[in-house]
């Protein structure tokens, strides 16, 4: 991503997407040999032929017709996933998603011109906004590098969705909306939000068609920050975004038909390029230790972030930053990218803006202000209560693990990422005494508007290796050749996933057309060791890598016995987040030393 960043190009963002091509469909036989592989680490011998069975059954059986119905379905759709996967993981997920569903984190600028101090988040707020408005202008332009593997183009639909997008709720299913809009194709939002105290601002950053210049913004932020600082907080209406998606979605019907004014301002703020929350928190934050920052942005006061948004930029009192970015309209790698270019640019200024300090004449920020009543007021203190109490129980544990980083792994012929997650294995085995069935991501958008795949990253082999850890009698020569197995391993299955041949995203697409052919469930669904080895959205272990830059992120579990990982490794040093339920796990010591035992395991390994 270095050699990606915003430059101007000859290359147009957008310009590949109709020749990429279409997502295949795998083989049903590599699918469900690959499954069978997967569940072995969790079953006994008498379990697994009984696993082998159904699944033999469904190949001959249910399975083929299945297949031959997602092949028909894959003619017609260039990518035959992409609505399911929408609508499965994200749209039809009625637990509050603000929580359970979103993802963030810290911002970096810490770490170099930026150290938290009181007094600078309007000004420092106003040139962050400043550089991502920026970035706004290169993807309308679309002058964002094309990203690449090599020479091979990769999808970049989920960049349309970053600004002027937002989630709606549904009685049983949500909505997105998007409305950015290329230079070429018309008119585009041009207003941001603002959240403070509970109560919310609009203003638009372009001018007699220039972008507002930072001293702008800051005059914008300073007149929304006084006038909350001096009169009473507003109603808190963002807290309902936070809410269970079905009583959301009620309580918005509700608060139009109080008056049609209010969903004109809701659309407002849902066509808002993002959201800016001034948050009144001043969380402590070193370069070692983003843990109580990171607690923040992800599950910080509900009444100034929008949840269904897709930008939620948060500026903290003492100058400190974040985001939290509702997951379904794309991935992490877009906020990344983003979050990427923002910190290089402060980094390059350092930290400063020395343009003009010229204000022009420019309309002062409109207050956005709903008519609620008692029924609204008591929805949103409801929303306000059942979001504390879960927000009380999740533990972010965010430290820097600064022994070595992706240097030695690389020096040492092996890959990072797999290096981190054979770590993460050992941790679990070490702390639970058994294998930990786990979800990494696999990116696929070599494929034409790909999104993501599942990679299993608990293997047979990786857990021959955490066994031959665990006993004390195995050499040092065995456990270095278990490792490397575990590793060749892991390496090829990341391939395999990347390139359109992973097993799980096909298992789901098979599942969504007997459920769409009104067929009963099939056996291989119900099977215990389907959810045991973590199908259906039950791994207990949540991961993946955001990359090798200096940029953070956090997500919580799958499920509620589970643990979160978004981790990035830098050169001298790894960052492994750790989110997990306080009401399950009550350990002496924090789960995160147990990784980094791990780590140094590893290390150790993988000497000459």
């Amino acid at each position: 991503m270095e050699n990606q960043l915003a430059k101007s190009s000859e290359e147009r963002t957008f310009q590949y997407q109709d020749s990429l091509p279409s997502l295949p469909v795998p083989s049903l036989e590599e699918s469900l040999k690959k499954y069978l592989e997967s569940v072995k680490p969790f079953a006994n011998e008498e379990e697994y032929k009984k696993t082998e069975a159904i699944v033999q059954k469904f190949q001959n059986g249910i399975g083929e017709k299945l297949q031959q119905k997602l092949l028909e379905r894959a003619k017609e759709k260039r990518n035959w996933l992409e609505d399911w996967w929408l609508n499965v993981a994200y749209l039809d997920v009625r637990i509050p998603s603000q929580l359970h569903v979103n993802f963030g984190g810290p911002a970096s600028h810490i770490e170099h011109y930026w150290p938290p101090k009181e007094g600078t988040q309007l000004e420092r707020g106003s040139i962050s906004l400043w550089h991502i408005l920026n970035y706004w202008q290169l993807l309308r332009k679309e002058k964002l590098p094309v990203h690449k593997v090599g020479n091979t183009p990769l999808d970049m639909n989920q960049f349309r969705m970053l600004f002027s997008t937002c989630k709606v709720p549904g009685m049983t299913r949500d909505s997105v909306i998007n409305y950015f809009r290329t230079e070429s194709e018309g008119h585009c939002p041009n207003h941001i939000a603002v959240m403070c105290r509970g109560r919310v601002f609009v203003f638009d950053v372009m001018h007699e068609g220039c972008l507002m210049t930072p001293p702008e913004i800051l005059r914008q932020l300073t007149y929304i920050q006084k006038k909350c600082h001096s009169e009473p907080d507003g109603p808190g209406v963002a807290a309902l975004t936070s809410e269970e998606r079905t009583r959301w979605a009620k309580a918005r019907e509700y608060l139009i038909s109080l008056n049609p004014e209010n969903l004109t301002m809701l659309e407002k703020i849902q066509s808002s390029l993002l959201v800016f929350c001034l948050d009144d928190g001043s969380p402590h934050v070193t370069p070692e230790d983003y843990s109580q920052v990171a607690t923040k942005v992800l599950a910080g006061d509900p009444t100034v972030r929008w949840g269904d948004k897709s930008y939620n930029l948060i500026s903290f009192s003492n100058g400190v930053f974040g985001c939290n970015c509702d997951h379904a309209p794309y991935d992490a790698m877009v906020i990344v990218s983003i979050s990427y270019y923002v910190d290089q640019k402060i980094f390059e200024s350092e930290g400063r803006w020395t343009g003009s300090d010229k204000v022009r004449d420019i309309p002062l920020p409109e207050e956005l202000v709903f008519t609620v009543d008692e029924k609204v007021l008591n929805d949103i203190n409801q929303a306000k209560a059942q979001y504390f109490k879960q927000a009380s129980d999740l533990q972010l544990l965010v430290y820097a693990f600064t022994s070595f980083g992706k240097k030695l792994t690389k020096k040492k012929k092996l890959h990072p990422d797999t290096f981190v997650q054979l770590a993460l294995q050992l941790a679990y085995y070490r702390l639970h005494g058994r294998p930990g069935c786990c979800y990494e991501t696999a990116m696929t958008r070599y494929f034409y508007h790909g999104r993501t795949e599942t990679v299993r990253s608990c293997t047979v082999e990786a857990v021959r290796w955490c066994q031959s850890m665990q006993d004390p009698s195995t050499s040092l020569f065995e456990q270095q050749h278990k490792m490397l197995e575990a590793f060749a391993k892991h390496n090829k299955m990341m391939k395999d996933c990347s390139t359109g041949k992973g097993f799980d995203r096909h298992l789901l697409g098979l599942s969504l057309i007997a459920k769409e052919e009104c067929l009963p469930v099939p056996e291989l669904f119900t099977d215990p060791l389907f959810s045991r080895s973590g199908g259906g959205g039950n791994f207990v272990l949540s991961t993946s890598l955001i990359g090798y830059l200096r940029v953070q992120g956090v997500v919580v579990p799958m499920v509620h016995n589970g643990y979160g990982f978004f981790y990035h490794i830098r050169d001298d040093r790894l960052h492994l987040p750790n989110v997990s339920n306080k009401s399950y796990f009550i350990c002496e010591q924090p789960d995160g030393i147990k990784v980094y035992c791990g780590l140094y395991s590893l290390e150790i390994m993988s000497r000459d």
